[in-house]
């Protein structure tokens, strides 16, 4: 039971930890946010797609790990529940010997992938509690939607006090700035 006890302990840690990491893409995506502005002063609009597509991408991973903290929190109460109730079985300790390894990784689709053990074995535990939303089968997407990034463009412009049509003639929509932050992956 202690050893419950220790990966109960470990489960509320990550969870901590997803939330960090969403607000240190919270911060990254501030930063994106001012690096586009001052492209759109200097008129470099391909730069300030690529500044404006980090910032989405930023965004993004934030909402996702924000999202799996959540998903990991309730596993963890899921978790103390049948530690109480003295329900702890054999294939869900099975299921904590390799839980430290990838919580530390912080590799979402990796905890995605324990999760759904976690929660399958709860499933079969008949521990009532609703499942989880099914949480990003796809965790981080490296394409940037455009029209994202177009209206993130234009928000800074404004921001900014800027007109962006003038530096934008109509049909140029940045593909050397796409290809180039491809490459950058």
């Amino acid at each position: 039971l202690t050893h419950a006890a220790e990966h109960l302990f470990n489960l509320k840690f990550a969870a901590k930890e997803l939330n960090r990491n969403s607000k240190k893409c919270d911060k990254e995506e501030k930063a994106e946010k001012a690096k586009i502005k001052k492209a759109i002063q200097k008129g470099n609009m391909e730069v300030a797609r690529i500044h404006a597509e980090n910032a989405i991408r930023q965004k993004n991973q934030a909402i996702n790990f924000l999202r799996m903290s959540a998903r990991v929190d309730a596993v963890a109460a899921r978790v103390q529940t049948a530690v109480t109730m003295g329900k702890v079985t054999k294939s869900m300790a099975g299921v904590v010997k390799s839980m430290d390894a990838t919580l530390k990784s912080m590799n979402l689709e990796k905890i995605s992938a324990l999760m759904d053990k976690f929660e399958h074995q709860f499933e079969t535990l008949d521990v009532q509690t609703q499942q989880m939303e099914d949480t990003m089968s796809n965790t981080t997407t490296l394409t940037t939607p455009q029209n994202q990034v177009d209206m993130l463009l234009q928000e800074m412009a404004d921001e900014a006090g800027l007109d962006l049509n003038m530096e934008l003639p109509q049909g140029q929509t940045g593909s050397v700035g796409t290809s180039v932050a491809s490459a950058e992956q």
